[in-house]
C-alpha cells in the first residue's frame, strides 16, 4: 500500500488518481475526510501530518509514502522516524528547487532542506523531487481576470520554467512504485522559461481575450495579499523568489520528459485545461 500526505492538494490528489488507475492500494491522508472529495476506492483516513502521532497506526502495511512539505508544517523527523519504525520502505519527497539553486528568502529553502535531511538521516529509502513553481499558482489571478482585462502584479519580467502540477504528480506516482528511482534527486520544471507577462498572455489566448500586465510595486502587492487574508509566508515566498528571477531566471531541466518518456506539459496547455476557471 502507498500512503499520500497532502492528498487533497493539486499534486497529491492527482497522485491518488494515478495510482488507483494502476490498481494500487492507496491510503489518502486528510484532516477533513468528509469534505476531501477523494475517490471512493481510496482509503481515506483522518490525520494531520503536522501532528505525527495522529498517523501512529496509519503506517501499518504501508510500503511507500509521499511526503508533501506543505502538509507537514514543521519538523519532519518525528514523522519519518515513525514511518521507518513502522516498516515503511520508501519516501518520495516534494521540496522546491530553491534547495539546489537558491532564490527567494533563504529560510524557505532551509525548511525544505531540513525535511530532505530528516528523510536521508532515517532508515527510509528516498527520492527527492525538487520542483519549480507550479502552474496552479496562476489561479491567484482568477479574480482579476474574471472582472477585467488587466492583471496587476509585481516582477512581471521574472522568468521561471513553471511546471504543470500533473507532471509533478505523474513523476511522483512513478517514483513511488519503481525502485529504479531510489536515491535519486530530480529537478522538475516545465519545458519553457516564461515571464509572468508571458503567462498572462497564454491565459488570454486560452480564454479568447487580450489580457495585459500592469506592474505594481512589490510592497503594495504584499499588502494586497495580506488584506485578502493570506498568511505572510505566501507573499514572502512568492515575491521573494520572483524578485530574484528578474535578474537570474529560474533553472530548466529535462527530468520530466526523461522519466515520463513524453514531452513535459506546457503552461499554455495548463491554461487551456483551466480556461473555464478564468471566465466570468
Amino acid at each position: 500500500m502507498i500512503l499520500i500526505t497532502g492528498a487533497t492538494g493539486n499534486v497529491g490528489r492527482e497522485v491518488v488518481n494515478l495510482l488507483l488507475a494502476e490498481g494500487r492500494d492507496v491510503v489518502a491522508v486528510s484532516r477533513n475526510p468528509a469534505t476531501a472529495k477523494l475517490p471512493s476506492n481510496a482509503q481515506v483516513i483522518a490525520a494531520d501530518p503536522g501532528r505525527p502521532q495522529t498517523l501512529a497506526t496509519a503506517f501499518k502495511g504501508i510500503e511507500a509514502v509521499l511526503l508533501s512539505p506543505r502538509a507537514l508544517a514543521g519538523d519532519a523527523r518525528e514523522l519519518v522516524t515513525l514511518a521507518a519504525s513502522s516498516g515503511v520502505r520508501h519516501a518520495v519527497v516534494l521540496p522546491a528547487l530553491t534547495v539546489q539553486y537558491g532564490g527567494g528568502l533563504r529560510r524557505f529553502a532551509d525548511e525544505f532542506r531540513a525535511i530532505e535531511d530528516a528523510v536521508k538521516d532515517s532508515n527510509l529509502e528516498w527520492t527527492l523531487l525538487r520542483s519549480a513553481d507550479y502552474a496552479s499558482n496562476a489561479t491567484a489571478w482568477i479574480p482579476q481576470i474574471q472582472t477585467g482585462d488587466v492583471v496587476r502584479g509585481a516582477y512581471g519580467s521574472a522568468r521561471t520554467s513553471t511546471v504543470h502540477e500533473w507532471d509533478v504528480a505523474a513523476v511522483a506516482a512513478r517514483c513511488l512504485v519503481d525502485p529504479a528511482h531510489v536515491g535519486q534527486t530530480y529537478v522538475l520544471t516545465g519545458p519553457q522559461s516564461l515571464t509572468q507577462r508571458d503567462k498572462v498572455s497564454a491565459i488570454g489566448a486560452a480564454v479568447g481575450r487580450d489580457l495585459t500586465w500592469q506592474e505594481v510595486p512589490a510592497a503594495l502587492m504584499r499588502e494586497a495579499m495580506l488584506a485578502r487574508g493570506l498568511p505572510a509566508d505566501i507573499p514572502d515566498r512568492m515575491l521573494g523568489y520572483l524578485a530574484d528571477c528578474v535578474e537570474r531566471p529560474g533553472p530548466s531541466s529535462c527530468a520530466v520528459s526523461e522519466i515520463l518518456r513524453r514531452p513535459a506539459l506546457t503552461f499554455s496547455e495548463w491554461a487551456i485545461e483551466h480556461n473555464a476557471e478564468f471566465r466570468n
